[in-house]
């Protein structure tokens, strides 16, 4: 690999779900020479990767994960809080919990009316259908759930793979049996773009092996690496971006990278670079290449190449309250992971050609309105609600998101059937590993209330000019009161949940809980989102697509603003956050900026 040669039409910085997924259909066509650069290691057949039931034992590891953790958050009780990342081939594809779920169409739709064209529902919901194959429902799977609403004809027959399990439980068939008495009976397929109440979300997991399917194994088969025009390497770092400011805008025309060995060099393009190294990551490359704000990078003695303060900011995550409830003796709970006796059973019965309940996703899910502790909130409730945080919705973005609030179909949260305990009332754990290792003596499951549509702002920022100083990542959870007014109403719907047979039968009367205290009130409803909320995996919307003067980073063919050459594809150009979890919305953002990528190749 020549230091001073034009070798690669585009380098693609990042190795994880987006730059694998962009580099396999750019290198379908044999005449584009493709470059992917990833930090990480190939950990694609380590069995912490590959066993789905194994998938907390990455967390914290330097080998898998880039383990962030977060200013002190103020709406928090002052808490700092983990960041799984992925740092492997595959990125956060390989290390999250599998969880494959569609966006409701007025998510996307949002992005179309914040000045994207392109970018709504319908024009991206032909790569929802081609990212993943959906493999049909066993009948384990429909007698234990219905699944009555299932569509086999949604999606097409994309490179990853989605299943449901044959390990679903009493406990999944309670939750969708409550929400249905509470009147949220899932009637559509969600995977359609409409749908309220409970379902079983697929997980991305192959069912011929029950192993975990990502970027790393789907985008990365030994037929795809063995390309002569596509070249992934591995554990090297990105320096900088080289910018050529010779010319009446700055071109990108290379990366100073440090191989694994130590050793740095230069790598050129005469074509593009496309940065994919995350909503975290992305904008640090940015800012150490010279875009960004201008008195932070006087501030590190990095010139200033383009000047954009909305490098790093806009960053939205899904908040999530974690509450987990001690239940009675005859239920399943995963905490029986705890003996090691246990779980070396299970790793015996995995090895039998992938069996039993290490090789399934099984949490259940809902997709819940604005509700609180009597319901379903009535349109005069969300409306006074809004009305009373009137001045904390004034930007296009919360005028959009209240909007979209308001809707009877929009779920304003999405629940989540955890199968075991959380820890996550704890300032500053070493990893999210910390959060979810059973360590309490007790058997339980867990309810999780994400937040679909934050209206807080986060930032993420360099605070040096070395690469390996990690950013400062504040996710500002709560900065918007509307976000705890809304998380804590819905903390009071748990408490109807678990009044609501048959899933409250599932629970030890006055059991134990995590946090102890009981959400019926307000007040107290609040303070467990403040000791319990963390983020959820989804860090997005750190490089916006937006016009540059409403906060963009990108224009909506994913074009650096002030840039020639120079794209980003990744969660960080999500406009605004979706509903529901953005694994399939990485893949389908990869899937379009490739086919864009394509085009404006032609045109060219």
């Amino acid at each position: 690999m020549g230091s001073t040669v034009d070798v690669f039409d585009y380098i693609i910085i990042g190795g994880g779900t987006a730059g694998l997924t962009v580099a396999n259909r750019l290198t379908e066509d044999a005449d584009i020479r493709v470059l992917v650069i990833e930090a990480g290691q190939d950990r694609t057949k380590d069995p912490l990767v590959q066993i789905p039931g194994l998938v907390v034992g990455m967390y914290g590891k330097p080998e898998y994960d880039w383990n962030l953790r977060s200013t002190p958050q103020p709406g928090l009780n002052n808490r700092i809080i983990n960041q799984a990342r992925g740092k492997q081939l595959g990125g956060s594809s390989a290390l999250n919990f599998m969880m494959l779920l569609y966006p409701p169409r007025g998510s996307l739709d949002a992005w179309g009316a914040l000045g994207n064209k392109g970018w709504d529902y319908d024009s991206l919901s032909p790569y929802l259908r081609k990212f993943a194959t959906f493999h049909p429902p066993p009948e384990a799977a429909k007698d234990i759930l219905g699944l009555a609403n299932h569509d086999d004809s949604v999606v097409g027959n994309g490179p990853i793979q989605v299943c449901f399990s044959e390990g679903y439980s009493k406990p999944n068939k309670a939750w969708m049996e409550a929400f249905a008495n509470l009147g949220l009976e899932m009637k559509t397929d969600p995977r359609t773009g409409k749908g309220l109440g409970a379902f079983q979300q697929g997980g991305s997991i192959d069912p011929a092996t029950n192993t975990r399917s990502h970027a790393g194994n789907a985008h990365y088969t030994p037929e795809i690496a063995s390309r002569s025009n596509l070249t992934v390497i591995t554990e090297t770092v990105v320096r900088k971006i080289i910018l050529d400011t010779s010319k009446d805008e700055p071109v990108a025309v290379g990366v100073l990278i440090r191989t694994q060995k130590g050793i740095e060099k230069t790598v050129l393009t005469g074509g593009e670079i496309i940065l994919a190294a995350g909503a975290l990551m992305s904008p640090q490359i940015l800012e150490l290449s010279g875009v960004g704000s201008r008195s932070l990078l006087e501030s590190l003695d990095i010139p200033v190449i383009v000047d954009n303060p909305n490098v790093g900011e806009n960053l939205q995550d899904h908040p999530i309250t974690c509450q987990s409830f001690e239940v009675n003796p005859d239920v399943p709970s995963g905490d029986v992971l705890r003996d090691p006796n246990v779980l070396n059973a299970l790793l015996q019965q995995f090895q039998d050609g992938g069996k039993g309940p290490l090789g399934q996703s099984n949490i259940s899910v809902a997709y819940v309105p604005l509700a609180d502790g009597a319901g379903v909130c009535s349109e005069d409730t969300k409306k006074s609600l809004f009305a009373y945080h009137d001045q904390h919705a004034q930007t296009l973005d919360a005028k959009v998101l209240r909007k979209l609030l308001q809707e009877q179909d929009e779920p304003a949260v999405q629940y989540f059937l955890f199968p075991s305990q959380t820890h996550t009332v704890m300032d500053n754990p070493p990893s999210m590993a910390d959060y979810l290792l059973p360590t309490s003596p007790e058997n339980y499951l867990t309810v999780m209330t994400m937040l679909n549509h934050p209206f807080s702002r986060g930032s993420v920022h360099i605070t040096s000019a070395n690469v390996d100083e990690f950013p400062t990542w504040d996710p500002n959870f709560n900065s918007n009161p509307l976000d705890l007014e809304i998380s804590a109403r819905h903390v009071q719907f748990v408490e109807l949940l678990l009044r609501t047979a048959p899933f409250g039968d599932l629970f030890k009367p006055d059991g134990a809980r995590i946090p102890q205290l009981k959400g019926n009130f307000l007040e107290d409803a609040r303070e467990i989102v403040r000791q319990s909320q963390v983020c959820c995996f989804h860090p997005s919307c750190s490089l916006a697509m937006k016009p540059r003067d409403q906060g963009g980073v990108v224009d909506s063919r994913l074009r650096v603003y002030g840039t020639k050459s120079l794209r980003v594809v990744d969660a960080s150009v999500f406009p605004i956050q979706i509903a529901g979890n953005i694994q399939s919305m990485v893949y389908a953002v990869a899937e379009k900026a490739a086919d864009i990528i394509k085009e404006d190749r032609i045109v060219i």
